[in-house]
């Protein structure tokens, strides 16, 4: 039969590693509070590679409120290559304790930093620590990758505010929202001045990352709490590039009934100027730990993996030509990510004559590329099944798609393979994951679906089991067969089930019946 092999290999070096922030919000908390509502601090902790759970931050307490938005963040360093898991609990703080056994648990969420950076914005049910729904209450985190280094320190006051407060004066303070493609999303809160009708707040910073996402014609929104919009979208420039800059506090409600209205009062801000942080860091790709570091005797484990699968895979493919792709790199001339990229950069013509051409496009890809992430598998399963769902329409047994990934085993979105191989389970076409060096292979087992049939996020279960997942290290010092008889273990059984599925007969059959 007409069988395609196409080789990937994985986009990170062992030492790649990215800044990322971490914006939490919550809806629907518990309310523990009689008389009040909760008061929510959001504290996240991360798993180090020995599983033990260590305490990366903590977020400002927000007062009496059951969907905060907390303008704390939390930086953390990504590395594409390791499984870092987050576990991000949510209290109710009611005294001025470090400890927070003593406060009421509001639900928590447990997930991998892969997962929240492969979907940007992850929402999820809390859970109770019996794994019970904490009410209806959810959690959503937003990632962003740190590109821009740069900081706003601002020095802000007001003068001849509104009095909102029937005692006494009003307790105000100033809140910076970034526009974002879902909305407004909280960057900075300064801190309340108490019984002030002229305030002035203390110096702070805010990383133009989180202010405007280093795009400083983006418009920013600064609500006065508790007076209303400053203005529903001062324009980043107007604010860091002008000094001394004043804003009308307008009350909109007030603006319709009083007919010579003119503000509620007036914010200056006295100081904004930007300054460069330094604090990033990357890690060498080109380092000897990495797994495509490529040996003085020229070879590395993606190298070795290809010829050992390559050559046990080749003899099943009619023409010897295979499409080769790559995943999880910025590739030139625009250096953007491609989760799909041909290694011989021609996409009308990605294929390699034999497993030498696979290789020798790998090795002249590799020196043009920078490796990058996150490692997404579902482009690549569901670029495939495009060509496993034209077969469809054969009225014989006569084509069928293998696809073989060689992956380092830290997969990002999980959700949408599990859904790409549930689709993929339909068609024509088997999956071979090869994981080469020691990470954690749980994720591939899991795909693998030997010990039950793997369903999607939605519930939706496969129609058969695809995937066969190897470890190549476990057969580094072994025969060469005893591999070949592992990456094949599975797919005689798979290419049968599916024909037979859909009653195809191979196009020469010997029998009539």
């Amino acid at each position: 039969s007409n069988h395609t092999l196409s080789c990937y290999h994985t986009d990170m070096a062992a030492q790649c590693v990215t800044k990322v922030e971490l914006t939490v919000s919550c809806e629907n908390l518990l309310d523990k509070d009689i008389g009040s509502k909760s008061d929510p601090l959001c504290v996240l902790l991360m798993s180090s590679s020995d599983s033990q759970w260590y305490e990366v931050g903590r977020t400002e307490k927000v007062q009496n409120c059951l969907c905060p938005k907390f303008a704390k963040k939390f930086v953390v360093d990504y590395f594409f290559e390791i499984v870092q898991k987050l576990k991000f609990g949510i209290y109710d703080i009611d005294n001025k304790t470090i400890d927070l056994s003593d406060d009421d648990f509001l639900g928590q969420l447990e997930c991998t930093l892969g997962q929240v950076v492969s979907s940007k914005k992850l929402t999820r049910p809390l859970v109770l620590k019996n794994n019970s729904p904490a009410g209806k209450g959810t959690i959503t985190i937003s990632a962003e990758e740190i590109k821009d280094n740069r900081v706003a320190n601002f020095e802000v006051e007001a003068r001849k505010l509104d009095n909102k407060d029937f005692f006494g004066k009003s307790d105000p303070y100033l809140e910076f929202y970034k526009q974002t493609a879902t909305g407004w999303q909280l960057a900075h809160r300064t801190e309340v001045v108490n019984n002030n009708l002229n305030p002035t707040w203390k110096p702070f910073r805010i990383p133009l990352q989180s202010l405007c996402g280093g795009d400083m014609d983006k418009p920013i929104k600064v609500p006065l709490i508790p007076f209303f919009l400053l203005s529903s979208g001062i324009d980043t420039h107007a604010v860091v590039c002008c000094p001394q800059a004043e804003f009308e506090c307008i009350n909109s409600k007030k603006k319709q009934k009083k007919k010579g209205y003119k503000n509620s009062g007036v914010v200056s801000v006295k100081l904004c100027e930007v300054a460069i942080d330094f604090t990033g860091s990357n890690g060498d790709p080109k380092s000897p730990q990495s797994l495509h570091y490529i040996s003085p005797q020229g070879v590395n484990e993606y190298l070795s993996a290809i010829w050992s699968v390559g050559n046990v895979i080749q003899d099943y493919d009619s023409d010897k030509m295979f499409p080769a792709f790559g995943f999880g790199a910025q590739i030139p001339p625009t250096w953007q990510v491609s989760h799909e990229f041909p290694l011989n950069f021609n996409p009308a013509n990605p294929f390699c004559a034999g497993i030498e051409g696979v290789v020798e496009a790998y090795r002249v890809c590799l020196p043009q590329v920078k490796l990058y992430g996150p490692t997404n598998f579902s482009p690549i399963i569901n670029h495939v099944a495009c060509f496993a769902k034209q077969a469809m329409q054969q009225t014989t047994a006569s084509q069928y798609f293998v696809l073989l990934i060689i992956t380092d085993g830290v997969i990002t979105d999980m959700d949408d393979t599990r859904s790409a191989i549930v689709n993929a389970s339909r068609l024509p076409m088997s999956i071979i994951i090869v994981g080469v060096g020691g990470a954690d292979f749980s994720a591939m087992e899991f795909l693998d679906g030997d010990n039950g049939r793997l369903r999607s996020q939605t519930g939706e279960a496969a129609m058969r089991d695809i995937v066969q997942f190897v470890p190549f290290r476990q057969f580094q010092n072994a025969p060469s067969q005893a591999l070949a008889q592992s990456v094949l273990a599975e797919l005689p059984q798979q290419v049968a089930s599916f024909f037979s599925l859909f009653k195809l007969k191979p196009p020469r059959d010997p029998s009539p019946s």
